[in-house]
């Protein structure tokens, strides 16, 4: 039997009867045989299965004033919006990774608190729905927005399923018989069935053994594990239930394997009786103690509340891939909690381009634009406390404070410099580790309008050997003449990449450091030798761009973490990373994921033959030395 696929039918079948219950479910897949049969289930089981767009506005969603029925009859009437449902509805999000957070925000609130507030009205009605968010993010995305994360009871992970298939005669049975069945009846059913103090005990321990601090997993865990009882047609919560939902809902939100259990230590023999704790010489005489009947051993549990945890957490832990229980082991969290801080730079709000944002109160000035609808929805409940003159031809009376304008958001184009430290006897290495990581990177760049600038030091000096561009054969052309060898003019780059990104900052765009040194200065400001000093001006420097508020990365080269260099990150304010072993694929991980706030990685990638580096770029140069890949 495939575990899995019978778990997500069983998923399926739980959200077709109680939407509103379980709040949806986070379908983590891309596009494949696997998820269109899955959906194809869910469509089979849930005929009212409605398609959310994620780029639907507060007024679709929420609903608002009907602008040409009020218009026509005098009077406020207000549309009901998508997520207002009467009866309990399933609405389908594709690419609920896209999903902005304002929408994510109005969901999780219509999720929490099950119902709807009409526009301005201030009318709540009651809504009974269930999202099913199919997240088709990679490893490298920020995943669905988290705080809806939380809120939707079950997560389901499709990507490592091989196939499709395989569920047991039981499941089959249940979804065989669902469309027939009365789902009023059923969610009757299910609210009444009775939890033990023990089944409740036994879930909230298997989700603190796994590292789940939320009570909304073990809310959702019972919810789903009483649907599942009553489509089985049961009066009663089984083991089963409660170990299918535990591997639904507790199993994918686990950040840690449940420690390992301890030995039972001897109980110490009870101390003697000393003289002063004797017991007196005539005692009162103890009523005998009644024997116990054979009902009352008939209604004791069949398992002790811990040995029914350790079942559904041997139960929660089958489903769990290999891989995942690795990262679990060295306390490697998921990051599907939150999401990066955008490799696309800082979002920023404007009144002329970007993507159209809900409108807000505002005058028409300094290039802002009226938008009229809203305007007019906000001027219309307002009309009976406003006296038009009977001499005006006006049929509205529009004030300042119904002015609302248009606002867009737009994402700040990202430059990462890198500032590559080219001087002493190990220069050819690190260059040729630079020159592929930046090439690396910015042949990823395009998608996101990113620009790459380098800035090599050596000798006495710093230059800006390539400007911010977003050209790969300018880049190529750059790199392919880097030089190397001489001092280490430390405060010297730090000053030129805090000038390159102030200009940046002034153009509004967002700079990012990428510092490649091992942090051990030997020339000053004014190009002469010194260890002590070039170390005090590149510690004052450090102090100015950590002022400025910019980000940074420290990439220390050395063969051993250095000290030194970890205090210039520190002053810096940069992440610090040692790398005594990096290649040009390694360090283009290693920016990757601190840009996406995500965790390192955990192995340097393969490395790739002579022959397929040099076919995958035209520049020879940047592999010239194979040893330093």
């Amino acid at each position: 039997m495939n575990l899995a696929w019978d778990d997500a039918l069983w998923a399926a079948a739980a959200l077709s009867v109680d939407p509103s219950g379980l709040r949806g479910v986070w379908v983590r897949a891309p596009h494949g045989p696997v998820r269109d049969r899955w959906l194809a289930e869910l469509n089979k089981l849930q005929p009212l299965l409605r398609r959310l767009p994620g780029h639907a506005d507060s007024e679709r969603l929420l609903g608002g004033l009907d602008l040409g029925a009020t218009l026509n009859a005098g009077r406020a009437i207000y549309q009901p919006g998508l997520l207002l449902q009467t009866t309990p509805t399933v609405l389908l999000l594709p690419m609920a990774e896209r999903l902005p957070d304002d929408t994510a925000a109005i969901l999780g609130q219509v999720l929490d608190q099950g119902q709807v507030t009409l526009g301005s009205s201030g009318v709540s009605q009651d809504t009974f729905i269930g999202v099913a968010a199919l997240d088709e993010a990679l490893e490298d995305e920020p995943p669905l927005a988290g705080g809806l994360q939380e809120r939707l009871g079950i997560w389901l992970d499709l990507r490592s399923m091989g196939r499709a298939g395989g569920e047991s005669d039981e499941t089959r049975l249940v979804l065989d018989a669902l469309p027939e069945l009365d789902l009023t009846a059923v969610r009757a059913h299910a609210r009444q069935l009775p939890v033990s103090d023990a089944q409740l005990l036994a879930v909230c321990q298997t989700a603190m053994a796994l590292g789940v601090d939320s009570l909304r997993a073990p809310l959702a865990a019972i919810t789903l594990a009483k649907i599942m009882a009553a489509l089985r047609g049961s009066d009663a919560v089984e083991d089963e239930d409660l170990g299918r939902a535990a591997r639904l809902v507790i199993t994918p939100r686990a950040t840690r394997l449940p420690p390992p259990p301890e030995q039972a230590q001897q109980e110490p023999p009870p101390p003697e009786p000393s003289e002063a704790d004797s017991p007196p010489e005539n005692p009162q005489a103890e009523p005998p103690q009644e024997p116990e009947s054979p009902a009352d051993a008939q209604n004791e549990p069949e398992f002790e509340p811990e040995q029914m945890a350790e079942m559904m957490l041997e139960a929660a832990l089958a489903s769990l891939p290999a891989d995942v229980l690795a990262q679990l082991a060295s306390h490697k969290q998921q990051s599907v909690s939150g999401r990066g801080q955008g490799r696309s730079g800082e979002r920023k709000m404007g009144f002329l381009r970007g993507t159209p944002m809900p409108p807000r109160p505002g005058n028409p000035r300094q290039g802002a634009r009226l938008h009229v609808l809203a305007t007019l929805n906000a001027a219309v409940p307002r009309q009976k406390l406003r006296r038009i003159p009977a001499n005006s031809k006006a049929r509205l009376a529009i004030r300042t404070e119904d002015f609302h304008v248009h606002r867009y958001a737009e994402n700040t184009p990202t430059c990462l410099i890198f500032a590559i430290d080219a001087s002493g006897s190990a220069a050819l290495h690190r260059l040729a580790e630079a020159k592929g990581a930046v090439e690396l990177l910015l042949t990823q760049s395009y998608a996101r309008r990113d620009q790459v600038c380098v800035i090599g030091f050596r000798g006495t000096t710093a230059e800006v050997l390539l400007p911010p561009t977003k050209s790969l054969v300018r880049a190529k052309r750059s790199l392919s003449g880097l030089p190397g060898g001489g001092g280490t003019p430390l405060a010297k780059a730090i000053e030129q990449s805090l000038q390159v990104a102030l200009a940046e900052k002034r153009l509004g765009h967002s700079p990012s450091l990428v510092m490649l040194s091992d942090g051990r200065p030997n020339v000053t400001l004014q190009g002469q030798g010194g260890r002590a000093q070039a170390l005090e001006e590149a510690l004052t420097l450090a102090r100015q761009w950590r002022g400025h508020g910019l980000p940074a990365i420290w990439l220390d080269t050395s063969a051993r973490p250095d000290p030194q260099a970890q205090q210039l990150a520190k002053e810096m304010g940069a992440r610090y990373v040692p790398l005594p072993m990096a290649n040009g694929s390694r360090m283009a991980q290693v920016v990757q994921a601190v840009q996406s706030g995500g965790p390192l990685p955990s192995k340097p990638a393969a490395v790739l033959p002579v022959w397929q580096k040099q076919s995958a770029t035209s520049s020879t140069s940047v592999w010239r030395n194979p040893a330093a890949n």
